[in-house]
């Protein structure tokens, strides 16, 4: 009844090749390092730009905020800034949440 069946015949093991174990780990360390340089270091780069940009905030600096409201910085605190966006209409806000700073006289009369 052999015939329905084949045998399996079986290599000899001449032994599996074992690599080094530091060529395996060469891959996931250049992932590693791939991501730190594409993903990590630039994103660490921005925050403390943008850190350095809301220590620098002064009164009388025009600004737009992450929700697109666009005004002039009229009083500042610790954490909060008071923003004119139009005439007498004041919004306090977050100074984390100014995206960034205008160039003076980019807003017109608010």
């Amino acid at each position: 009844m052999s015939f329905f069946i084949p045998d399996a015949l079986a290599q000899e093991a001449a032994g599996a090749a074992q690599g080094d174990p530091l060529l395996s780990l060469l891959f996931p360390i250049g992932l590693v390092v791939i991501l730190y340089f594409l993903m990590i270091r630039p994103q660490v780069k921005r925050q403390k730009e943008h850190k350095k940009m809301v220590d620098a905030l002064a009164k009388g600096d025009e600004i737009v905020t992450a929700g697109g409201i666009a005004g002039r910085v009229i009083d500042l605190g610790d954490n909060f800034a008071l923003v004119e966006v139009a005439d007498g209409v004041q919004v306090k806000m977050r100074r984390v949440a100014v995206e960034s700073v205008l160039p003076k006289g980019s807003l017109k009369e608010l």
